[in-house]
């Protein structure tokens, strides 16, 4: 068997980020040979990820990026089950480099996501590595992207939220109305860019709470109907974006707003990813 030095264990230790203990037995394990020992830590990372799959992992950081070019947009969310480790600079920088994977690539999906190469393995690979490392549930947790003539991104303090929205101008001079609008999505959380993007199960919920507050009120029942569609448009008043009242000046929608700058600018759609 190899001798296992401190130099080695430290070296190791410094790639991994894992504990010395665990570097250690690691090396031992593999009789001295760095790259197996690197495989070894990840496979027990695998497993504590299995034994960890029932714990909630409702912190971590979320973060957005948008292209040079302006037309392209990600949001990823790393998750965490403690704040504690959440706030940890490696762990938001991982993050951040995993959003820039994902605007580089631009893959399809979350699973196609987590298949691309990061350094010598894939960023599925690393994920379950840093359960290892760090002893917790770690979860690249969800993956957005949009692409319009302009996206423009918006992180809530302490990466608890992001935003990415698309225009459909491309002109720099909307930016900034582009980014007031995507802080209303992460103030106002809306469920649609408009009632035509709401789902016809929310739809179908919605009328028939409408219809059972209405019969609790005593109203007749041949008028519930007509009261739960009333309802309804409340609903999509409050709950879908370009009907929202704008936060900045309650006296306009949103649609309202984007008009008022440039009679044509609107919202094409929005991504919003946040913890829980």
């Amino acid at each position: 068997m190899s001798t296992i030095s401190a130099t080695d264990v430290k070296n190791l230790r410094e790639m991994t980020g894992a504990g010395m203990m665990d570097c250690k037995a690691a090396l031992s394990e593999a009789n001295g040979d760095v790259e197996k020992a690197i495989e070894i830590l990840r496979l027990k990372g695998q497993k504590l990820s299995l034994k960890r799959a029932d714990r909630d992992a409702k912190e971590g950081v979320v973060y957005a990026l948008v292209s040079e070019d302006g037309k392209k947009g990600v949001a990823i969310r790393l998750s965490s089950e403690t704040d504690f480790v959440a706030k940890n600079e490696d762990f938001v920088n991982l993050a951040k480099e995993f959003a820039q994977i994902a605007l580089n690539t631009f893959p399809a999906d979350l699973e196609s996501l987590l298949k691309q190469p990061y350094q010598n393995i894939t960023i599925g690979e690393k994920v379950s590595e840093q359960v290892g490392v760090i002893g917790e549930k770690i979860e690249l947790a969800d993956y957005q992207h949009i692409e319009a003539p302009q996206v423009v991104s918006y992180i809530h303090m302490g990466y608890k939220a992001g935003v990415i929205l698309g225009l459909n101008e491309g002109d720099a001079k909307f930016r900034d109305a582009g980014r007031d609008v995507a802080m209303q999505v992460a103030a106002m959380k809306p469920v649609a860019l408009d009632k035509d993007g709401v789902d016809a199960a929310t739809i179908e919920k919605e009328i028939e709470i409408g219809k059972e507050l209405a019969r609790q009120e005593g109203k007749p029942e041949e008028m519930l109907e007509k009261i739960a569609l009333g309802k309804l448009n409340k609903f999509f008043k409050d709950n879908t974006l370009l009907a929202q009242s704008f936060v900045k000046d309650n006296s306009l929608s949103v649609e309202a707003y984007l008009k008022s700058i440039d009679k044509n600018l609107t919202v094409t759609e929005f991504k919003h990813v946040k913890l829980g």
